[in-house]
């Protein structure tokens, strides 16, 4: 088996690749990125990509159709990956997420890849009060991310090849990587618990959330790169995640304070509700991925981001302000030049 990983150098892509090996030792491991986080390494002093056979460099939004050839499966994980990037930038998420992933899954059913897999979001389901979310109830993107992921979605589905085509809507990540992100709703409260001593929840604590571990994620892809049609049909968009880990976000933050002992909560009980708010039902994944299912519960997720944060020495209360928040890496690059407003690199001065 020969699998190209697109968007492997991210905190996602940096597990799924070391997973993928675990599982697949003969397997042929590609990579292709960008490498904007590539130099965002958290607690290790091993690059993940050792796991790969090889690693190419370059812009999603320009790889070309024969480069695919000879691969019996990608994975697109390449994206601007969450709401504030997207509501700032939002052109090249619609480029990067909607356009590159359709692009690509072109090119790879007229090369002939078996299964192609799209990393979509439960984000689609936007404002969803009721009740959990099922694949066949109505969407309601809010956010230029969400907006961006369905659009993929859409333009797959409507693809006329024999193709397996796979969208995988996962819940929110997180959990521990090589490439560790705070700008996520656990990590987040994991880094204020270690370096305040405090979590403050900006809303009120009542929006749901559902949670997936990124070790999960890696486990869901497994399931997708070798998925057949006879197994949930020849285009599927599925909930990731598991029906247990559907939370609110008070709760998330009561289990964190619980995991550091000390830890302050404080919730804005007067702020207005936030609109991104959703429970998800996950039942159609686990009847078509029985094997696969999640297995990192809350506790074991909170356990392995402290212990991955103490490894690094993690003590920085002003972490929202560092290159652990994706946006300010890349308003970073922009500032010095490195990447303009598209998200293009720019020449290197040879001076």
């Amino acid at each position: 088996m020969k699998i190209l990983l697109t968007g492997n150098m991210g905190y996602v892509g940096s597990v799924v690749s070391k997973y993928l090996r675990a599982a697949h030792p003969d397997a042929v491991l590609h990579g292709y990125d960008n490498a904007y986080f590539a130099h965002g390494l958290t607690g290790t002093a091993v690059m993940p990509e050792r796991s790969l056979d090889a690693q190419f460099y370059g812009d999603v939004r320009t790889l070309a159709a024969d480069a695919l050839a000879g691969y019996d499966a990608v994975v697109q994980l390449a994206a601007i990956s969450n709401d504030p990037m997207g509501n700032r930038f939002e052109q090249p998420t619609m480029d990067i997420n909607q356009g590159s992933s359709v692009d690509i899954a072109k090119a790879a059913a007229d090369a002939g890849v078996r299964n192609y897999v799209f990393a979509s979001s439960c984000s689609v389901y936007g404002i969803a009060l009721g009740g959990p979310r099922k694949e066949s109830d109505e969407l309601n993107p809010i956010t230029a991310y969400a907006k961006s992921k369905i659009g993929a979605e859409r333009e797959l589905s409507e693809l006329d090849t024999d193709m397996t085509i796979t969208c995988l809507r996962f819940a929110t990540a997180c959990g521990m990587s090589d490439r560790l992100r705070l700008d996520l709703v656990l990590n987040d409260f994991v880094a204020c618990a270690l370096s305040q001593g405090e979590i403050t929840v900006l809303s009120d604590g009542s929006p749901w959330r559902p949670l997936i571990d990124v070790a999960d994620m890696a486990r869901a892809i497994d399931w997708a790169v070798t998925r057949t049609r006879d197994n949930g049909g020849r285009y599927l968009a599925v909930n990731a995640g598991s029906d247990d880990r559907n939370y609110q976000v008070r709760d998330l933050a009561k289990a964190v304070a619980d995991a550091v002992p000390g830890t302050k909560v404080s919730i804005n009980l007067s702020a207005p509700a936030d609109s991104r708010s959703y429970q998800v039902d996950f039942a159609l994944y686990k009847s078509l991925a029985p094997d696969h299912q999640p297995q990192v519960d809350l506790q074991q997720s909170i356990q392995n981001l402290l212990a991955g944060l103490r490894r690094m020495k993690f003590t920085d209360s002003e972490f929202r302000s560092s290159p652990l928040i994706r946006l300010n890496v890349l308003q970073g690059h922009i500032d010095e030049k490195r990447l303009d407003m598209s998200f293009k690199w720019q020449p290197i001065d040879a001076a």
